[in-house]
Formats: structure tokens, C-alpha cells, sequence
């Protein structure tokens, strides 16, 4: 086995000879062999004792069967795989035992040796690949639990990320100069209103766009004089206004980038 979790079996049978017979099957095995006469005994050792990875019960048995036994160790214990011994062979028995008591497997007695060692071994895999599907479904689980927190996370990080962004034009729209910000590579990047109303005479559709493609002189020269020496003013005529256009670098994401301040003269 891959794990550290001692193998034990338990075995139930009304006849002592049986579980000892069972005992001496197992004498040679790295495993630890529990024996019992009844289903009721056999449920208080399994919930005091256990985890079981086998049990194996006989089918014919006083007060509580081998069905009834298994059919309780299936609900209390599902991942416990459970075997049936019995000397009586008929078809409609071994049926029940096997739906009744989700059985894996039905043993006759007397038993093959080769058979049951098979039987045995096929369980131990069987309970293996159970145990691991359900540790990794357990870890897909939080994984998946994790994730839609995340989400949850990024997801109200964006609402917030975009109600600063609408506070942000909000606020800048309501300021009584007109506000330009450009990028490193020159991009018109962001504009409040109060500009808009300047900026669309001399640069058009200019949101986007490159200031080099201004059609206005004195503000491309104030783009560069900034990217060269700081803050310049200039004051530039547009129609019948005069505007005080004032340009200082800022630093934004890691570069250099220039704001422009419009204010009427």
C-alpha cells in the first residue's frame, strides 16, 4: 500500500472455526486481522477501532444477518469495501447481499485460497483508488472554493477599480479648469470636459490620438519644452479666447507623463 494507515480487516462469522480458519489464511500477511461472532459486536468494533478497508461478513448469522450487518456498514461506513462468506449458494440470496448491502464481492464456502487471496488484494486497490478519488476531489474542491473567492475578490476589486475611474471623470469634469493628460508616447489618454471644449476646435476627435497631430503650435512646443525642462505656461488663442495653458510631467505606471491645466484668461 502507498499510505501509513495500518491495513485492517474485520471479520464476522457465528462459527469460531471460520474466523479461525481466517485468522491462519492471514497469518503471513502485514495486516490486522479483527474477529467477531455477530453484527452487532462487529459495528461497535468498527466504530471504535476503525477505519476497516475490509470487512467480511458471513451471509447466515443469528439476530442481525450478514445483509442487515453489511446494509449498516454501508451507511455508516461507506468507503469500507465488504465482502461475503456463505455456504449457501442460491442465486436469490447472493443478489440480495450484493444490492442490499452494496457488496463487492461474494465469497462461497468453503473458500479457494487463490481466489480469496484475489479477492483480497483486487479490495485493498479497490479501497486505494477510492480513498485517493476522494482526496482529490476534495482538493479540487477547496481549489475550486479558492478560485470563485478569488473571482469574488477580483471581481469586487473591478467594480471598485471602475467606480474610482467614474468618480475620477466625475470629479474632474467638475473642476472650473479644463484638464489634459497625456501619456509617454504622447497619446491624448484622458480629458475633462473644460478641455474638451478647447481641445475639439484645434485637435478634432483627439481622445486617442497623438498631440504631435494638434493643430496648434504653441501647444506642441509646450509638450516638448515639459518633457525637456518641467512645467511651462503659455498662454495660446483659440477663436475669441485666450487660455492660459500651464503643462507639468508627472510620473504614471512607471513613466514619464504630462498634465495640462486650460484656464481662461
Amino acid at each position: 500500500m502507498h499510505d501509513s494507515e495500518p491495513v485492517k480487516i474485520l471479520c464476522v462469522d457465528d462459527e469460531k472455526n471460520v474466523l479461525h480458519a481466517l485468522e491462519r489464511f492471514f497469518l503471513d500477511d502485514d495486516y490486522e486481522i479483527v474477529i467477531t461472532t455477530s453484527g452487532e459486536e462487529g459495528l461497535r468494533i468498527l466504530e471504535k477501532q476503525g477505519p476497516f478497508r475490509i470487512v467480511m461478513s458471513d451471509y447466515r448469522m443469528p439476530v442481525m444477518n450478514g445483509v442487515e450487518f453489511l446494509k449498516e456498514v454501508y451507511s455508516r461506513w461507506p468507503e469500507t469495501i465488504r465482502i461475503v462468506l456463505s455456504g449457501y449458494a442460491d442465486a436469490g440470496s447472493i443478489v440480495a447481499a450484493i444490492n442490499e448491502g452494496h457488496i463487492y464481492k461474494f465469497i462461497p464456502k468453503p473458500w479457494n485460497e487463490e481466489e480469496l487471496r484475489f479477492t483480497i488484494n483486487s479490495s485493498l486497490e479497490r479501497y486505494q483508488l477510492q480513498k485517493t478519488n476522494r482526496e482529490l476531489l476534495s482538493a479540487l474542491s477547496r481549489a475550486n472554493e479558492e478560485l470563485e473567492q478569488k473571482i469574488r475578490e477580483r471581481t469586487a476589486d473591478l467594480e471598485l477599480r471602475n467606480t474610482a475611474m467614474l468618480f475620477s471623470q466625475l470629479l474632474l469634469n467638475a473642476l472650473p479648469v479644463g484638464v489634459v493628460g497625456i501619456d509617454a508616447n504622447g497619446m491624448i489618454a484622458q480629458c475633462n470636459q473644460a478641455a474638451f471644449e478647447v481641445m475639439h476646435q484645434i485637435c478634432g476627435d483627439f481622445i486617442g490620438g497623438d498631440i504631435s497631430q494638434c493643430n496648434c503650435p504653441e501647444l506642441r512646443e509646450l509638450v516638448a519644452a515639459v518633457h525637456k525642462g518641467g512645467e511651462q505656461t503659455v498662454e495660446i488663442t483659440i477663436g475669441s479666447r485666450k487660455v492660459q495653458v500651464t503643462g507639468t510631467s508627472f510620473t504614471a505606471i512607471g513613466s514619464e507623463a504630462i498634465v495640462l491645466v486650460f484656464q481662461d484668461r
